[in-house]
Parts: C-alpha cells; structure tokens; sequence
C-alpha cells in the first residue's frame, strides 16, 4: 500500500529539493525524507508544471513538520486517548472535520473508545503480539512437519507402485521355488 502524503509535506520536500545545497543528492535528501526518489523526482516535476503550489506560509511552515501522515495503528494510546476525550463533546459533523485535519476517520474515534471501554491497553497489545509471534512460530513448525509426512507418505506410495509393477512383470519369487 502506498503511504500518502499530505500537500504540506508535499510542498517542503520541493522546496527542499530545489533549494538544496551543491554536493547534495536528490537520492540523499528523499531518504533523509523517507519518500522514494523517484516520487520526489515526480513532485518537483508536478511543480515545475504549475500542479503543485510552492506557495506555504511560514507560519504554517513552521507549525507542521515533514512527516508523512501517520496511520491510525501508529498513534500512542495517549495520543488515542486525547483524540477520544477531544470528540467527546463534539457533534458529528465536528468530529468529521477534527478527523480530517488528523488523517483519520471517525470509525477510529469510535473503535478507540470501545477498546478504551473494554480496557484495552497496551500490555494487552504486547501480550497479543507476543501470543500472535508464538502462533506464527507453531504454524510454521506445523507446516513443516506436514510437509515432511507429505513426502514421506508419496514415497512409500511410489515404492508401493513400483513393487506391483515388479511382480507383474516378473512374478513372484514364491511361486517359482522347487
């Protein structure tokens, strides 16, 4: 899935590009980014054809730092929380807007005070990734082992074919003794 990228920091990463000293790389400042440069190669394209606006203001500059949006699994519980009693007071349409400005949508908002309701906190969330690991480990051990079975299974089934066909062409042993 490609992350997505707000036209702020859209629009920084250009003007950071285009003002950059001599000696520095694009393939250099789009990892310092941690965007590819090939999109950064495409934004300052966008820009130089006019459908990408450099004009920011500073103050907005200034207020918002380059960081691609974030996505709803990597907010802190803190963070969800304050988000939470935020739309708290908030009507729907409010907590629609206040979702947009943060990149979320208001099914986050709800799930996050369900999970804060049934006492979800991050212990649980350790402990389910760490439960979630061990699974993964067993599956994978199981997995294994049914292949190992498989295998053997095809080859006694193959040897069993062969034996039949060797008595059928040759007969027995028994029946040829005196």
């Amino acid at each position: 899935m490609k992350p997505k990228y707000t036209l702020a920091f859209k629009q920084q990463a250009v003007k950071k590009a285009l003002s950059r000293s001599e000696g520095v790389t694009l393939r250099a400042i789009a990892e310092q980014l941690g965007v590819g440069y090939s999109t950064l190669e495409q934004w300052i394209r966008l820009s130089h054809a006019q459908q990408l606006d450099l004009s920011i203001d500073s103050t907005e500059e200034e207020s918002s730092p380059m960081t691609p949006e974030r996505k709803p699994q990597q907010w802190s519980l803190q963070e969800r929380l304050e988000m939470v009693i935020a739309c708290g007071s908030l009507d729907e349409e409010a907590i629609s807007q206040r979702c947009r400005e943060q990149g979320l949508y208001p099914h986050h908002v709800a799930q996050w005070k369900a999970d804060f309701a049934n006492g979800i906190s991050e212990n649980n969330t350790a402990s389910s990734k760490s439960e979630l690991k061990q699974l993964r480990h067993e599956n994978k051990s199981l997995k294994r082992e049914l292949n190992r079975k498989e295998k053997a299974l095809a080859e006694t089934a193959a040897l069993l074919v062969l034996q039949k066909k060797v008595h059928a062409i040759w007969g027995t042993d028994e029946g040829n003794s005196p």
